[in-house]
């Protein structure tokens, strides 16, 4: 950005996705929070990836440039004909399927910012009392960068009712293969995941940050919850399970309510409305 600037490109675009500093102190944050509003004074056109990232720039101090949000946020959308409970999913779906337990899954890294300290302890909470359930992490760790608790990497290896897939290309079959996607991130600029498992009739448990918040429609279609609260999620993951109404309600409201606000087209032609108006 501060190239185009010098270079005097006429339209310099920001599309602002997760903020880093967020969840950082100290000089990292000084540091992070000065990269952002250089880049915002470097460009010409502002574009939070949603609400809660425009409030979150406003709040510190990043920007005071006007800022447009385009469609309902993220700037991508999603293909409805691709997340589909098709035949070829749910028969890739099959291996990881386990019709005996109720199945959470968590897509992402496996780090502390994710939340995946808290979502452990609360499934193994959970687990006393019900057996019948299980946990599926699907993504990499980063031990070098963001490494969870010793503990949580102990609970991970030992306990058969969690298991660890790794990095999937497609998470399609495992979204199938489940009954409801946690998310107890720290910080998102716009999860993709929440899109992507709503798309394919899951209800999800995510915390109170930005991006999740915007997707999820509390006692609609998921439940939300205090980040770094293993107390409240626990208790979501317990309400969502046990109450199957409640769980059947949200399911049928997912994909409808995906479909209204990030299909991929329309994301696509709001996009291409703001090119135009340049």
């Amino acid at each position: 950005m501060v190239a185009a600037w010098l270079a005097r490109v006429p339209h310099r675009i920001y599309l602002v996705t997760g903020l880093r500093f967020e969840t950082t102190k100290g000089l990292f944050r000084w540091v992070l929070k000065t990269m952002e509003r250089i880049t915002c004074w470097c460009a010409t056109k502002v574009i939070p990836e949603g609400e809660g990232v425009k409030q979150t720039l406003l709040r510190e101090t990043i920007t005071t440039k006007p800022m447009q949000i385009i469609h309902y946020g993220n700037i991508n959308g999603i293909d409805l004909d691709y997340f589909v409970r098709s035949q070829s999913v749910l028969a890739a779906a099959e291996p990881y399927m386990d019709k005996e337990r109720f199945t959470f899954v968590f897509i992402g890294r496996i780090v502390g910012d994710k939340g995946v300290n808290e979502l452990v302890a609360a499934f193994e909470q959970l687990l006393k009392q019900n057996p019948h359930v299980r946990l599926l992490l699907v993504g990499s760790f980063e031990e070098q960068l963001d490494p969870i608790a010793p503990e949580t990497m102990k609970a991970i290896r030992a306990n058969s009712s969690i298991q660890h897939v790794g990095f999937q290309q497609d998470v399609r079959p495992f979204l199938a293969a489940s009954d409801v996607l946690v998310l107890p991130s720290y910080r998102e600029g716009f999860p993709n995941v929440v899109i992507q498992a709503g798309a394919m009739d899951l209800p999800c448990v995510v915390t109170d940050i930005n991006g999740c918040n915007e997707t999820i429609i509390h006692q609609k279609n998921g439940l939300i919850i205090p980040k770094q609260d293993k107390e409240a999620l626990y208790h979501a993951m317990k309400t969502i399970m046990t109450d199957t109404q409640m769980r059947s309600d949200m399911s049928l409201c997912a994909r409808a309510m995906i479909a209204s606000r990030y299909r991929q087209e329309d994301v696509w032609e709001a996009l291409l409305t703001m090119y135009n108006q340049l």
